[in-house]
Parts: C-alpha cells; structure tokens; sequence
C-alpha cells in the first residue's frame, strides 16, 4: 500500500492512495502557521482506527446486522506532553443500538480490538475499548 502526498503551500498537503486512489487534504492549525483546510496528520490516526474498527465490527457481526440500528464510534487520543507527541493512550467507545446480543457485540469488539484492527494495531499506544449496548456501557 502507497500513498503520495504532494505540497500546496503553506502546511497543507495532498495525499492520494494508490489502493483507493481518494485524496485527502491535511493541514496545520492556525496556531502553528496553516490554514485549517483539512484534518490533523494525527487527527487522520484515529479516523483510520474508527474506520477500521466499523469495518471489522460489520464483518464480525455479519450474521446479526439485520439487528443493529446503529454503530457509533467515539474515539479520545491522549498524546505524550513531549515530541514525539505520540498517542499514549487512546479510549475507544463502540455505541450500538439494536437487538443484537451483549455476547455477540462484545465479542466483536474485543476482536476487532485486540487481533484484526490493523491500523489500532499499528498505533504505540495502549488502547482500551469499551461496548456501550443500547446506552448501557458494558
């Protein structure tokens, strides 16, 4: 897997993958002298760990989707105070809505989590996921 990302100016960068070929524009905040056109390098981190998480999630509960009204996936990444601001620590909370069984929901999270996210896999950081069922945090 390759990306390319080209400059154009300022702090902003556009990045094409070759497996999907979509581009993605990132930039620096203000703060720091760019412009706020697009997503953080690191923000695009936990945006890649909530797509792969769903992605592996509908996998996994395949059999039980016809169930599930909605996933939703809320992710809060605590980066290290020093460079390389790394994450350190990242908290996921999958939010499902449905008639889908507590064993099967959390089944999935745990091997989405802990063996077939690759991209939460690929992270330095010590992840904890969490299931929250129908409102009620497992």
């Amino acid at each position: 897997m390759k990306i390319n990302a080209q400059w154009t100016g300022g702090m902003a960068y556009d990045s094409k993958g070759d497996a999907s070929g979509y581009q993605v524009t990132m930039d620096a905040s203000s703060s720091v002298g760019g412009n706020d056109g697009g997503p953080r390098p690191m923000e695009m981190l936990l945006h890649g760990v909530a797509g792969c998480m769903g992605i592996d999630l509908n996998v996994i509960m395949r059999h039980s989707m016809d169930k599930v009204e909605s996933i939703e996936i809320e992710i809060d990444g605590e980066r290290a105070e020093t460079e390389p601001k790394r994450f350190t620590h990242v908290d996921v909370i999958v939010k499902i809505k449905g008639d889908v069984s507590e064993k099967v929901a959390q089944r999935a999270v745990e091997l989405s989590a802990e063996k077939y996210c690759s991209a939460i896999n690929s992270l330095n950081a010590a992840v904890e996921a969490k299931l929250e069922l129908n409102g009620e945090l497992k």
